[in-house]
């Protein structure tokens, strides 16, 4: 749902067919706006589309054996948490499946939330008011989203309320209703009374997925994530997944750098 510019060029004056308009050859060229120039820019179809994310029409497909049983444990159960190291690829299954649901309309609402905290920083640390501060925390998601639904799509889904990112704070006092697909990501910097919380908002026929790694908790004291692991195991309609370093798609360099930092670990 791409928008058009709607802006329309100042029409000049009209002169007689063949005749070229008199200039005052003593007067000065004004070279065009800024404003006109940035109208003319914008309607040139090469130019929006390069700042557009690129929308994947085909159907998604796991790329790795982890990532597959991942995703089936999401379709198959109503709580799935999903623990492992960075680029696993935990985030972007869990989001393209909440678009694929949401494409297919087994849902009527996305919701994406995670504790506003990560690497000694909080959300007063950003600029801007609630929403520009939580944006900067869930722009992974909304690419995903992005690449999945496209960008006019997810922009008309965030405007109508059918896409909702909040941080864990206010998820007190909602319920997550049917036809719900909720998101809790970076879980291990919750606190085992936020995940409480977070945990008694479900409700029936609600699908929800928490991600993260129990081993890079910025917090201080116990997490939530790990907490919760624990309580629900072997739990009814409850499926935990664990990736491996082995798990990792985003680079190979990434397994290296995850490997020094265990064994300097282990070191101490």
């Amino acid at each position: 749902m791409a928008r058009r510019s709607s802006a329309r060029r100042h029409s000049t004056p009209s002169h007689k067919e063949g005749r070229k308009p008199h200039r005052n050859k003593n007067s000065k060229h004004h070279p065009p706006s800024e404003s006109a120039e940035i109208v003319e820019l914008n309607a040139r179809q090469q130019v929006s589309t390069a700042y557009s994310p690129h929308h994947d029409q085909d159907p998604f497909k796991p790329k790795t054996k982890a990532q597959r049983q991942y995703v089936n444990a999401i379709r198959n159960y109503g709580l799935t948490f999903g623990l492992g190291p960075a680029g696993t690829g935990k985030s972007y299954c869990a989001g393209a499946l909440a678009a694929e649901a949401m494409q297919s309309g087994k849902i009527e609402r996305i919701i994406i939330t995670r504790p506003a905290v990560e690497a000694g920083e909080n959300l007063g640390f950003l600029p801007g008011d609630l929403d520009e501060k939580f944006s900067a925390y869930i722009d992974a998601f909304r690419e995903i989203l992005c690449e999945r639904l496209g960008a006019g799509t997810v922009k008309y889904l965030i405007r109508h309320g059918r896409i909702v990112a909040a941080p864990l704070a206010y998820m007190r006092g909602r319920t997550f209703n049917a036809d719900t697909f909720v998101i809790l990501d970076e879980a291990q910097n919750t606190s085992p009374s936020q995940m409480k919380m977070f945990l008694t908002r479900i409700g029936e026929d609600c699908k929800v997925v928490i991600n993260g790694d129990i081993h890079q908790s910025d917090l201080n004291g116990p997490n939530g994530l790990a907490d919760a692991v624990k309580r629900l195991d072997n739990l009814d309609n409850v499926f935990i997944h664990t990736f491996e370093r082995s798990d990792i798609v985003r680079s190979g360099l990434v397994r290296s750098v995850l490997d020094r930092y265990e064994e300097e670990r282990g070191a101490f």
